[in-house]
């Protein structure tokens, strides 16, 4: 494999953990930056951003999970630094619980309608 090639040839998941209300501008992003195809599921979670404390029919709470967004974007002809970008540029508010993304190692794809394997199924 070409190290010339995006990813080196290979197959990169791009995973994002972001605000919900974020959601929009990452997926134009994720369109800009030549990689519109993604999977999202609502998560719930918690890191550096601080818990917040309510009342409810007078009784005080914890909410220590925050409502979040996971994209996944899985790439071979578009660079994951590109990915990466594009989501960190769309996400950024600048405040606490911005989320975090995560690059990881593809081993295979396989295309369930074609067969194709490898960068070719993606």
């Amino acid at each position: 494999m070409s190290s010339e090639l995006p990813n080196g040839g290979g197959i990169k998941m791009v995973v994002a953990i972001v605000r919900p209300d974020k959601l929009g501008e990452v997926k134009k992003g994720l369109a800009a930056a030549g990689a519109p195809s993604l999977t999202v599921t609502n998560v719930s979670g918690r890191g550096s951003q601080p818990a917040k404390k309510g009342q409810w029919r007078g009784e005080e709470y914890t909410v220590d999970l925050h409502q979040k967004v996971k994209v996944e974007c899985v790439v071979a002809d578009t660079p994951a630094e590109d990915v990466v970008a594009a989501i960190r540029d769309a996400a950024n508010t600048g405040e606490p619980g911005d989320g975090k993304i995560f690059v990881l190692p593809v081993e295979n794809a396989v295309q369930v309608r074609t067969g194709k394997e490898g960068p070719d199924a993606v």
